[in-house]
This record gives C-alpha cells, structure tokens and sequence, in this order.
C-alpha cells in the first residue's frame, strides 16, 4: 500500500498543532489539596489508513480519523489504608464505540494489611480486570506497547467483554528476595450489555440483549530480578444468557466461556521481548435452528520486541496470530458449512512501528501491519463478508498528549 506524502505532512502537521494547543492550556498535571487528591488525564488521536477493509472507521483507501481517547481520572486518599479512584472515559473506534462519555472504572481500595513482606486488600465498585499485561491501562497510549495492542489477545471489536467489572476484586502481594508475586481474584458482572458486546458475539442480525452472570477473572503474575522478568497466569470464566427481542433469529440461548493467558516479559537496558498465549473455548447452547449448538476452540498468541534506538526514540516488531476455532485453522470446514469465506477465521498479522517522546508528556507514533486473514476486524465496519479481502495494509498515525 502506497500512503501520499501530502498525507503524511499534513496528518504529522496536524498533530503537532493540537498538541501545541494542549501544551499552552495543560502545562502540568493537577494536584489539589497537597498530595492527597490528584487529578490527571490524557487525549490521543489516531488515524488509519487501509489498503482493503475497514478498521476503526471506514479506512479503506482513505483515511479515518474515527479513533480517539480521552480520559480524566481522580484519586483520593482520605486515610492511609484507602484510596477512592475513579476514571472517566471517551473511547472512539469506528462503528464498534461512539465516544460517549462514561465511567470506566471507579472503586474503593480498601488495604486490609501492609507490611515490608507485601500487603492485601480488597477493591469495590467497577474495576479494570487484570487480564493479560496490558488491560489495566490498554486505553492510555503511553502505556501501550504500540498504537494498537495485539488483536490476537486484547480484540477491539469485543473488548467491553474484559474490559472491567462490576463488583469486588482481591489482591495480594508478597515480597520475596527473589522477587515479588501478585495474586488477584475478581468477581463481578462484566460489561457485555452493549451492542458492540451483542455484534461481537452473535452478529448483527439479533436484536436481542445478552444478561451477564458474575464472571470469575484470576491473575497470578511473578516479577523476578527487580521487574527484569515477568511471568503470569490469567484466566476468566463468564456465562451469559440471551434474551432474544421481537421476531428474533436467535431463541433464547446460553454462551459460556474460558479464557486462559500466558504471558511472559523480559526487560533488558534498551530492549524488551514480550509474548502471550490464550485458549479460548466458547460454547453456546439452545440459540435455535439458525444457530446451532457448537464449541470452538480459539487460539491466539503473539511475540513482540522493541528496542530504544535513543532516549526519544524506540522502534517495534511484532507477530500476531489467532484463530477462532484452532481445529479448523484455515477455515474451510467453515467456508464449506457457511459458504463464507474461511479467511474470516484467522488472521496472522506482522507489525512494525516507532514512537517518539518529544517530551515525557507528549508523544508520535507510526506503524505499518501487513495482515493475512480478517478474523479482528469488526462487523459493524465490515457489515458484508463478500466485500472482505484476505490479505491488506494498514498504516496508522498517532499523537497522544498526558497531564
């Protein structure tokens, strides 16, 4: 895919305008009240452009400025065992999220015991689920290991699914002279009542609304060596029951799921190498005759590496693969059941990106994918499965500002 240089120049020159403009208004963060309440927040603009298919926006051949992130979070520490935070959030992506402003997470961090061995404690209200390295803090771009996080693992079309819940999570941490072990064990409700949740599981011809039960989200993650190393074990149970709307294709029906996640990091001086595993079998019972009952085992990993060329400067190279089912890779036992084309079931992506840090709250990024497969890209930006073609670039700018 060829990108025009005008393009370029003038997207660059764009961003470097706004984040002038947010420079001149939020020069530093807020802090009131001494250290006791703070107030911080950020704003990222993204553009795409794809050679085929749409992606955050309609992105086919031109450019689609339909992905934006803002945020505005606050802490208080009323007594030295707790801490109220809360965050606001405007996710804009394509057709799969409008940009309304909602609660993304809000919750009382109660600490039950602390101590040089290592603490424990309890979280209550809407927290973010600790799934794989990066869910926490996946919406903050300075936290994000490239524009968009590996699809294989972290989906924008589905992610309200492990986004967050609402309910109580566990943590506890120890301290070893080996290194330092965290364990959180979470229980709440996700977040799966949306219509980009409904799209993401059954399509876009239901009308109906799913009903979450509690979800169940375990982490254990092993530092070693000063963070040198991180090791971690993740894995989430949901189950959530269809309630089919007026003259429906779908009956009232049951999905259940597993997802587990290995990760593992290595963090040297000037480079880092990174790479997550996940088993997702998902079972759906009684839909109906349009949807029969059926299990698929999806698959999915990544390896990533980056390394920092000079103190502002550090390039990426990443390989993202996944499949919807694992025991039918390539899709034609699908193709041949639904006449649809197979390449839907996978997608196999090879990345390269740059990020520049002109200063530590503003920053640059480019990235290049060549994807074989369209297994991530959304529906609501690919309404018709026909149009879709197999292998495709995309090329993404982002400018991203903190404070």
């Amino acid at each position: 895919m060829c990108v025009p240089f005008k393009f370029v120049k003038t997207t660059v020159g764009f961003f470097i305008q706004g984040i002038f403009l947010l420079w001149t208004t939020f020069a530093h963060a807020v802090n009131l009240m001494g250290s006791e309440l703070q107030l911080h927040g950020f704003l990222t603009q993204g553009v795409v452009v794809t050679s085929d298919n749409n992606f955050l926006g309609q992105s086919n051949k031109k450019a689609s400025t339909d992905f934006r992130e803002i945020g505005v979070n606050a802490s208080l520490r009323p007594t030295s065992d707790l801490q109220l935070s809360a965050g606001l959030l405007s996710h804009k992506a394509g057709e799969t999220d409008n940009g309304n402003v909602r609660l993304d997470y809000g919750f009382a961090d109660w600490t039950i015991s602390s101590s040089e061995q290592g603490r424990s404690g309890i979280r209550l209200g809407r927290v973010k689920n600790s799934y794989g390295l990066y869910n926490k803090t996946r919406d903050v771009a300075f936290t994000r290991p490239s524009i968009l996080l590996p699809q294989s693992i972290y989906f924008e079309r589905s992610r309200n699914l492990t986004l967050a819940g609402d309910g109580a999570e566990f943590y506890f941490d120890r301290n070893y002279e080996a290194g330092n072990l965290f364990v959180t064990f979470a229980l709440g409700k996700p977040q799966i009542g949306s219509e980009a949740s409904k799209v993401a599981l059954v399509g876009l011809l239901p009308n109906g609304r799913f009903e979450p039960k509690i979800a169940q989200i375990s982490q254990a993650m092993y530092e070693g060596d000063g963070g040198k190393y991180r090791l971690g074990y993740t894995v989430l149970r949901f189950d959530t029951r269809y309630n089919p709307g007026v003259r429906d294709v779908l009956q009232a029906g049951q999905l259940k799921s597993m997802v587990q996640i290995f990760s593992a990091q290595y963090n040297a001086e000037n480079w880092n190498l990174t790479s997550e595993y996940a088993l997702r079998p998902i079972s759906t019972r009684n839909f109906g005759p349009n949807a029969p009952d059926s299990t698929t085992h999806g698959e999915s990993y990544y390896i990533q590496g980056s390394y920092r060329l000079a103190p502002k400067w550090e390039a990426l190279l990443r390989y993202d693969v996944m499949y919807i089912n694992g025991e039918d890779r390539d899709g034609k036992a699908f193709a041949a059941a639904t006449r649809r084309p197979g390449f839907t079931r996978f997608s196999k992506d090879w990345t390269t990106g740059v990020r520049f840090d002109l200063t530590p709250e503003f920053m640059l990024r480019a990235e290049y994918h060549r994807v074989d497969g369209t297994a991530y890209l959304p529906v609501q930006d690919n309404p018709d499965p026909r149009a879709l073609e197999r292998r495709w670039d995309m090329f993404m700018l982002l400018g991203s500002f903190r404070f």
